[in-house]
C-alpha cells in the first residue's frame, strides 16, 4: 500500500477542525486525522507493506523547466508551496511520528510523492493500491499487476476503486491510457494549459481512436485525419514536445533501501510517547498500534 501522503494530510486538514489541539494549542487536526486514516486503510486492507511517501520537492525543476507553469499559481515566496500556516507546522509532527511508529517514510529529493509512488509501484512485485485523492495516479492502474488505486473523493470510509474499468467508464478512454487524455486535456489545478480547443470529450475521442498520444501525433499528417483537430495539435505544437514528460509520473527515482514492511509495534516507544503526550496524540495513537498488533 502506497499513500500519497500529502494529499491524504492535506484532506485530514480540510476535514477536520482546527480546534482539535495538542494541550499548548497549537491545531493537530492534520496529524490526528492522518493517523485515524491509517489506521482505517489497515484494518480495511491489511497490507503486508505501507509505505508514507512524501514530497520532497513539490515542483521539481524537470518539470518547470519542460512547463514554467506547472504550478506556478500555487508558489508564495521563493518557490515555497503555498501551505495555510496552521497546517505547515503540523507536517515535521506526521514525520516524527510516522518514523517512531517505524512507518517507512520515503521522499526523495528533486521528486514529488506521486514519483516516488509511480517508482515504487512499476517496481514492486504482486499487487499494489495506491491511496490518494489525485486523479494524476490513475495513471498507473494496471489490472495485469494488478495495481489500483483507492480514491479518496468520497472519504477514506467510502474509498473508490480505480481500475482499468472505472477509468473506461468514467472517461471512455483505454484502461491505462490516463496520462495522454489529461495531456491533451490540461489540468488547471497543476498549471498544465492542455490543446486549445481540445476539451475532455475530444480528447477522449482522439486517444481512444489512435490508442496512445505517440500513435495520435504520428497520424496527424494522414489522410482522413480530423482537419480541425490536426490544427489545434498543430498549433500546441510546443506544449505537446515536454508535456507528457511534466504529466508522466516519474518511474526511475533513486528508492533508498527502507525496510517497507507493516510494523506491529512502534519502533521507537519512547519517542511515540513523548509526542503523544507533547500533541495530545494518545487516542489516534492507540487506536492505530491496536491495529497494527493485530495484523
Amino acid at each position: 500500500m502506497l499513500l500519497d501522503t500529502p494529499s491524504l494530510y492535506f484532506r485530514a486538514f480540510y476535514g477536520i477542525p482546527e480546534s482539535m489541539t495538542a494541550p499548548d494549542g497549537m491545531p493537530v487536526n492534520a496529524v490526528r486525522g492522518l493517523i485515524d486514516m491509517i489506521a482505517t486503510l489497515v484494518r480495511s486492507h491489511s497490507p503486508s507493506e505501507l509505505v508514507a511517501c512524501m514530497d520532497a520537492d513539490w515542483r521539481p525543476a524537470f518539470r518547470v523547466a519542460a512547463l514554467p507553469s506547472y504550478k506556478a499559481h500555487r508558489v508564495a515566496e521563493g518557490d515555497q508551496e503555498q501551505i495555510p500556516d496552521t497546517l505547515a507546522p503540523q507536517v515535521p509532527v506526521i514525520e516524527e511520528v510516522l518514523d517512531a511508529l517505524g512507518v517507512a517514510r520515503i521522499g526523495v529529493a528533486g521528486y514529488e510523492a506521486d514519483d516516488v509512488i509511480g517508482t515504487l509501484a512499476i517496481r514492486q512485485q504482486g499487487a499494489v493500491e495506491i491511496v490518494t485523492g489525485d486523479r494524476d495516479l490513475f495513471q498507473l492502474v494496471d489490472d495485469a499487476k494488478p495495481c489500483r488505486v483507492l480514491y479518496t473523493v468520497r472519504g477514506i470510509r467510502n474509498l473508490q476503486t480505480v481500475d482499468e474499468a472505472f477509468v473506461t467508464a468514467k472517461y471512455g478512454i483505454p484502461g491505462r491510457a490516463y496520462a495522454d487524455f489529461a495531456t491533451l486535456r490540461g489540468d488547471p489545478s497543476d498549471g498544465l494549459p492542455g490543446v486549445p480547443g481540445i476539451g475532455e470529450k475530444t480528447a477522449a475521442a482522439l486517444i481512444t481512436r489512435f490508442g496512445s498520444l505517440a500513435a495520435l501525433l504520428a497520424a496527424t499528417g494522414e489522410d482522413g485525419f480530423p482537419a480541425g483537430a490536426r490544427n489545434k495539435l498543430n498549433a500546441a505544437g510546443e506544449y505537446l514536445a515536454v508535456a507528457p514528460a511534466v504529466v508522466k509520473v516519474a518511474h526511475d527515482v533513486p528508492i533508498p533501501e527502507v525496510d517497507i514492511a507493516l510494523p506491529r509495534k512502534p519502533r521507537d516507544p519512547e519517542r511515540l510517547v513523548e509526542l503523544a503526550d507533547r500533541y495530545g496524540l494518545d487516542g489516534p495513537l492507540n487506536r492505530l498500534l491496536a491495529v497494527l498488533a493485530k495484523q
